[in-house]
């Protein structure tokens, strides 16, 4: 889990009154595939003349095997370092040429690459994905391994080793997963491992996750699937077909009992962090889970923001997400302490009402108000053509099915009260990891139950 994103509070209408007589929502699709096993998805949205294409490659570091972290992140890095007929820097410099821009992103699960621009750049956009996906392994040498080595290292430095509070997620994915799970270590991988990564090791990790049949490309906006079909066939006709990617299965998981840690940094102010077992991301529970967020830390009366910062004011911040993954899922929530607070008096505050939120359940206000705020949220991914397209991507990849807009809505507004204490009680009373991160030289802020390593 890279970030936590609070949920802004939002003009409320009721749910149901909402829901009364809206029609579906629908986000039509063409879903076609190459003889080579490329699948790709066709959305057409004519409301303005822009175009995102969207790929996700089905490996992420859930898919790497102890010794060899770090691989998938890696080879995001890799991906923009020039393929045989688009040399680096070519893939930047063509498309911000033509007015459209690009990025990626890898989590446990995918590696995910992106372009959003005007329409007529479609085809540069394609035949630049498609180079890279048939034709980067010639040019794979060890100056670029060594050199995108070197930023990834440098990333895990400024994001982890150099970043305040920044260790917490180095250890919390071993506190939370047994050792040999695909989730037991950071997306991010560690430095020996990366440093041990051969020019060899890394084209048999091309050779076996990024091949067509691995892979699927949704193109979103302004286009017609008949047109978008030649242009597939065109650019990505050519690329054989791969060898079927092994999958980890990942082992068990239980936490019999709390595991708590304490982490000295160089901060100024103490942060707690809980974190749960909680359930993957296609489980029915993941709406209720949503609101459970929501009403914690979504709205300035949330069941923690409320006592913690306003009331009490003990907590400078808190948040409460989600992290539900393919196999697995957590639940997080973390709280800043105001100067001079130790985080005993927060840990009360937050076990206290999670307790009250398990034995009374929501208002029926409050679970109104979060409803309708989350409604409000997954509409506005509908706003823009690469929210469209990520998210079908992640339904495909998740359900086997593209849509899943409507059902996700109608799992949100049938959330009860009910279902939240069910989903608190069983989840957020049990186990858990603890960590305490506390300025240097003052472990007596940290909170109860800690074992300093």
């Amino acid at each position: 889990m890279r970030s936590l994103r609070l949920l802004a509070p939002l003009l409320l209408l009721p749910a149901v009154a909402a829901a009364q007589g809206a029609a579906p929502i629908r986000v039509p699709y063409v879903l076609d595939s190459l003889d080579n096993g490329l699948r790709f998805i066709v959305h057409e949205d004519r409301s303005a003349p822009v175009v995102a294409v969207n790929v996700w490659y089905h490996v992420g570091s859930g898919d790497e095997k102890p010794g060899r972290t770090g691989f998938a992140h890696l080879f995001e890095h890799l991906m923009f370092m020039g393929s045989q007929h688009a040399p680096y820097p070519a893939f930047d410099r063509l498309l911000e040429g033509a007015g459209a821009n690009n990025n990626g992103s890898t989590t446990e699960d995918r590696t995910n690459y992106f372009e959003v621009g005007p329409v007529n750049a479609l085809p540069l956009m394609l035949w630049l994905e498609a180079d890279r996906m048939g034709w980067m392994l010639p040019t794979m040498d060890s100056a670029k391994v060594d050199l995108q080595r070197d930023v990834v290292k440098n990333e895990r430095r400024q994001s982890y080793e150099n970043q305040p509070y920044g260790m917490v997620w180095d250890h919390l994915p071993t506190m939370l997963y047994p050792a040999g799970h695909t989730y037991s270590w950071p997306v991010i991988g560690s430095m020996a491992d990366l440093s041990a990564a051969s020019v060899e090791d890394v084209k048999q990790f091309f050779r076996e996750y990024y091949a067509p049949n691995n892979a699927v490309i949704v193109v979103a906006g302004d286009v017609r699937a008949d047109s978008v079909r030649t242009l597939m066939r065109t650019y990505f006709g050519a690329i054989p077909r791969g060898p079927e990617a092994s999958r980890p299965r990942p082992v068990p998981r239980t936490l019999a009992r709390d595991t708590a840690l304490v982490l000295e940094d160089r901060v100024q102010l103490a942060r707690l962090y809980y974190a749960w077992p909680a359930v993957k991301e296609t489980n029915p529970d993941q709406a209720a889970f949503s609101v459970i967020s929501y009403l914690l830390t979504g709205a300035k009366n949330g069941r923690l923001t409320q006592p913690l910062v306003y009331d009490r004011q003990i907590a400078s911040s808190v948040q409460a997400a989600g992290d539900l993954k393919r196999h697995d899922g957590d639940f997080l929530v973390i709280a800043t302490a105001r100067p001079g607070q130790s985080l005993p008096a927060i840990q009360q505050v937050v076990d206290a009402e999670i307790g009250r939120l398990a034995a009374e359940g929501p208002t029926p206000r409050e679970l109104e108000q979060a409803k309708n705020a989350l409604e409000a949220r997954f509409l506005g991914r509908l706003e823009t053509v690469m929210g469209k397209a990520d998210q079908l991507n992640g339904y495909y990849y998740e359900r086997g099915t593209p849509d899943g807009f409507q059902a996700d809505l109608d799992a949100l507004r049938a959330v009860t009260a009910e279902d939240v204490q069910r989903v608190t009680r069983n989840w957020l009373l049990g186990p858990r990891a603890i960590i305490s991160v506390v300025p240097q030289g003052k472990p007596e802020l940290a909170a109860a139950g800690r074992v300093t390593p």
